[in-house]
């Protein structure tokens, strides 16, 4: 069986994370897609105002480039969340969380952590999707 081969998933507007940075948004091998843990930024890097916004601009960011490698939202099989005030916040976060996975739940582990990228990020949000897989 020869081996699968490596694409690298670079959504427009993030080719500068990857050149000035050196991470891709996301790598695909087969269907599996492996994606960058995304923070609640804006297309002008501005984060969100609250746990809220950044959460929804953070989810947003995650279907783009899940689009951009050929899966949607219910392709994910692993959702893993980093919290700087994990128990003073989820609460907002899981009601976001919950409107962008309705249902086709994935596995979520939520970690609290004492410092993101930079002192306004509240939360990372990092997933692991198969594509193809929400239609077995």
């Amino acid at each position: 069986m020869a081996p699968k081969k490596r694409e690298i998933i670079k959504p427009p507007g993030t080719e500068a994370l990857y050149d000035n940075y050196h991470f891709a948004p996301a790598i695909r091998v087969g269907d599996t897609i492996w994606l960058s843990g995304q923070v609640g930024i804006d297309a002008n890097f501005k984060p969100g105002v609250d746990m809220a916004a950044q959460a929804r601009l953070a989810f947003e960011g995650i279907v783009q480039t899940l689009a951009e490698a050929g899966a949607t939202l219910e392709d994910v099989v692993e959702l893993m969340t980093f919290h700087t005030d994990l128990h003073g916040e989820i609460e907002a976060f899981s009601k976001v969380k919950d409107e962008f996975f309705p249902s086709h739940y994935p596995c979520w582990s939520a970690v609290g952590v004492t410092q993101l990228a930079a002192p306004e990020y509240k939360v990372e949000v990092r997933v692991i999707a198969v594509a193809g897989s929400s239609q077995n």
